[in-house]
Parts: structure tokens; C-alpha cells; sequence
């Protein structure tokens, strides 16, 4: 039987955790619980964000088939940069948010971005607040040690200046004058605890305005642009200098479902996504978006099909294939794409193992589930035509979780007849380490580390 210890995951985010998986989604929260396996693909992500907290660019292309495992390493990147002192971005494009087009698209994109902004204090978005108050505090507590009373005017008259003056940093770039004004008038705004002022300046920031004078009334700043379709990459990056201003290390911005620009059936509207992506990548590859870094997740077909996909835009292909040297077992972690191979026979009995603690603990029940059984789960599902390297995480997972609450709701049936008789296949004899690994290790909540995955 799977023993289980009590207690060792949040109860909250375990349930999340179980219910996401189940129904085959990928869990906001606690993937670090069930991280199994793509060590070298963490690592290449990891090193990357090291390279822009020191003032570099980078873009990365993940790539993969559905359920391989894209959007868990996209989520599992994104806690890395939160424990790193990172602000992200997440969201997945849709019919109705690519990169650019004539029906603001785009802006709809820039508007769940900046919706899912996150930090380490608030890692389930809406932390645009948490990011500006944290820049008026930490001038307020530079003033309180140099000496500045908090009730004086002196102290209102410096703090003020010292805003204008770190402002003036981003006035020099494309929307920089505006992007400040409005920062400023925040600050006026905050100062006078105007709450509606307040909100009015968060949603030019979030892109909400649609009219000039929709957004001038509101702002009280008669000279004031708005956010649109076309300049959002602008205020992308004007954001990420603004951030790393206040002290955060960069910004991370996930894009995921990039599957969706594959399918635009117009070519020229599909071209001019392309070209966007290739202006995100000639900006950060270059060192014009210093602190940026964005990470695409997108299928095979996305990225190689020759007459819709990536490669079919010359200057992406030249950029992206793979280079004539190496291939087969010899990968470059170092290069832009990222490619998702199957995990290992020994890594997915892991993973079973795991989930099976992770169901007993969150059920408060003894898992009736023998090391044996497990390996003959795998059996079974390794045992289809092209499962050897067609199968994926996901229907590891939905069909392990699901045997699993079938047990758990009938009792008196055992996992024999539930899965059914079980011929035996060619399980890697390797799994008999993943077991002696698992039996050795307890779950615990994870530190963002590469430990935490390594099996």
C-alpha cells in the first residue's frame, strides 16, 4: 500500500491541485508538488532568468505536443521567477487575444497580461497596487533614514522630487512621457488618499480606455495617449524598465496556446502576428529590452509547419531551426526553442507514485494501490500502439487519478478489476529506482529549487 503523510500540502492548494489534474487542466498553484522530471529544460529557464535579472533580453520557445507538458513547465518557470524576485505575466491566446489585429486583438492580450500581473506576495495576479505601493515605501524609508520627519513638509516636498526625478529615467523612451505622467499623477493621487483617481490610473495602465477623452477625463492629464493594438509592446517594455526601477529583478511574461496563431486562416493577419513575434525576438536577443523576458508555448505544428507555422516566415525559420550540427539524442539547452521529449518510464512511475500520496493525503485514506499495481498501470497504458512515444503526462495523469477515485468510491472492487488483467510489457527496469527514490523522499512544500524535481 501507498503510505501517506498528513498534513504536508496546504489542503487548500492540494484540492486545487487534484481537481486542475483531474480534469486534465494545468494547476495554477502547486506544481511544484508534482514537478517530475524535465531537469534540463528548468535548468536552461533558470539560467536564463539569471542572465536577464543582470540586464539582458531572452526569448524562449517551448514546444511540444498537447499534454506533453508545455503550460506545467510555463507555470513551474513562472514560481521560479517569483522566488526570484521576478513580476510576471501570464495568458493564453485565443480567437479573441493573439498579437496584433484589426479587432484590438492585441490590446486584448496586453489587458490579461497586465490583469495576471504577479509578484512573490501576490502570485494570483492584480499586483500592479503591490508593485507601485512598494515603490512609494521604499523612498519613504530612504527619506526616514536620511532624516526626513514624516509630518513635515520637507518630507512631502523630497519624496515628491525624488518621484520626478526617477520618472525622468523613462522619459526618453517611445510612450515613456506618458507612461510618467500617469505615474505621477498616481502618486498625487495616493498622497491624497483619492481612491478614485487611484483606479482611474490603474485602468490606463491595464489598457482600458478605448477614446483619448474617455481617458483624458478620467486621468485629469489633458495630454495623455492611450494603449492601443498598435504600441502595447511599447508599454510591455516601458513596464519592464519601470519595475526594475522599483527593484525587482525583470519581468516575465508567459504566452501560451500560441497553437491559435497557427490557425488564423488569413495569411496576411497570420504574417503580421509573425512579425510581431519577431520584433519581441530581435528586441530581447539584441539588448533593447533589458529585464524582459518572454516565453512562448506553442505545438510542433506552430513552429515547423512550412506554409502556417513559425517557418513559414523566412526570418523566423533562420532564427529557429535547428542547427544542421547535432540533433537525435544531442540537444542545445542554450538555443531559443526548447523542445519537450517524452518522460522517461522511470519519471512517469514517479509521477504515479506522487500522485497516488498526493490523492491518499488530500482524501484522509489508505490508497489501496501496491508498488505492483503500479507498475502494471503503466504497463497497460505503455502497452498501446505508439504509446512508447506518443504518451503523454496528461493522460498518465487523468487516467491514474481517475483508477484512483474509482477505488476510493467502491470500495469493494480492486484495482485488478477496475483496469482490468494486465500483460506484462516492457516497463523500464529502471522504475525500480524511481520507487527506492520516492520511498526516501516526503512531500513537503516546495522551495523553488532544482531539488525539488530531481528524482
Amino acid at each position: 500500500m501507498v503510505t501517506n503523510a498528513v498534513n504536508k500540502v496546504p489542503r487548500r492548494i492540494l484540492g486545487t491541485l487534484l481537481s486542475s489534474l483531474s480534469g486534465g487542466v494545468v494547476p495554477r498553484v502547486g506544481a511544484p508538488y508534482i514537478a517530475i522530471g524535465r531537469n534540463d529544460e528548468i535548468e536552461a529557464l533558470t539560467n536564463s532568468l539569471d542572465r536577464v535579472a543582470d540586464g539582458e533580453g531572452s526569448t524562449k520557445f517551448i514546444i511540444g505536443r498537447y499534454g506533453s507538458g508545455k503550460s506545467f513547465l510555463i507555470q513551474l518557470s513562472r514560481g521560479y521567477a517569483l522566488d526570484r524576485g521576478f513580476v510576471t505575466a501570464d495568458c493564453d491566446l485565443s480567437p479573441e487575444r493573439k498579437l496584433t489585429g484589426s479587432g484590438m486583438y492585441g490590446l486584448a492580450t496586453f489587458r490579461e497580461l497586465m490583469k495576471n500581473i504577479a509578484v512573490k506576495s501576490s502570485p494570483d495576479g492584480g499586483a500592479l497596487p503591490v508593485i507601485l505601493g512598494k515603490w512609494f515605501t521604499g523612498i519613504g524609508a530612504v527619506l526616514t533614514e536620511e532624516g526626513y520627519s514624516r509630518d513635515s513638509s520637507e518630507y512631502d516636498s523630497e519624496f515628491g522630487r525624488r518621484i520626478m526625478k526617477s520618472l525622468r529615467e523613462l522619459e526618453g523612451d517611445v510612450g515613456g512621457f506618458d507612461f510618467a505622467s500617469v505615474l505621477r499623477e498616481y502618486y498625487i493621487a495616493w498622497r491624497n488618499d483619492d481612491d478614485l483617481k487611484q483606479s482611474a490610473c490603474l485602468k490606463w495602465f491595464r489598457g482600458e480606455y478605448n477614446t483619448r477623452t474617455e481617458a483624458r477625463g478620467a486621468t485629469g492629464i489633458r495630454s495623455i495617449s492611450i494603449i492601443n493594438d498598435d504600441n502595447w509592446y511599447d508599454y510591455l517594455k516601458l513596464f519592464t524598465a519601470f519595475v526594475r526601477l522599483v527593484g525587482y529583478s525583470g519581468l516575465c511574461v508567459y504566452i501560451d496556446e500560441c497553437v491559435n496563431l497557427y490557425k488564423i486562416p488569413n495569411r496576411i493577419s497570420r504574417e503580421n502576428n509573425y512579425e510581431k513575434i519577431l520584433a519581441m525576438f530581435n528586441d530581447t536577443m539584441q539588448g533593447r529590452a533589458p529585464g524582459l523576458m518572454i516565453v512562448f508555448g506553442g505545438t510542433p505544428q506552430f513552429l515547423e509547419d512550412s506554409r502556417r507555422g513559425l517557418f513559414s516566415y523566412e526570418a523566423l525559420r533562420s532564427r529557429l531551426a535547428d542547427c544542421r550540427f547535432g540533433g537525435g539524442e544531442l540537444r542545445s539547452l542554450m538555443q531559443p526553442v526548447l523542445r519537450l521529449k517524452r518522460l522517461s518510464d522511470s519519471e512517469l512511475l514517479a509521477l504515479v507514485i506522487r500522485l497516488a500520496s498526493l490523492h491518499g493525503e488530500y482524501h484522509k485514506w489508505d490508497v489501496r494501490i501496491t508498488e505492483e499495481n503500479m507498475r502494471d498501470f503503466l504497463s497497460v497504458s505503455l502497452s498501446r500502439e505508439g504509446a512508447d512515444s506518443m504518451i503523454t503526462p496528461r493522460e498518465i495523469i487523468r487516467d491514474f487519478v481517475t483508477v484512483l477515485d474509482l477505488l476510493l468510491t467502491n470500495p469493494d472492487k480492486s484495482f485488478a478489476e477496475i483496469v482490468g488483467t494486465v500483460e506484462r510489457s516492457t516497463v523500464s527496469s529502471s522504475v525500480d529506482e524511481a520507487l527506492e527514490e520516492e520511498k526516501k523522499s516526503t512531500v513537503q512544500k516546495p522551495k523553488i529549487t532544482l531539488d525539488d524535481i530531481q528524482f
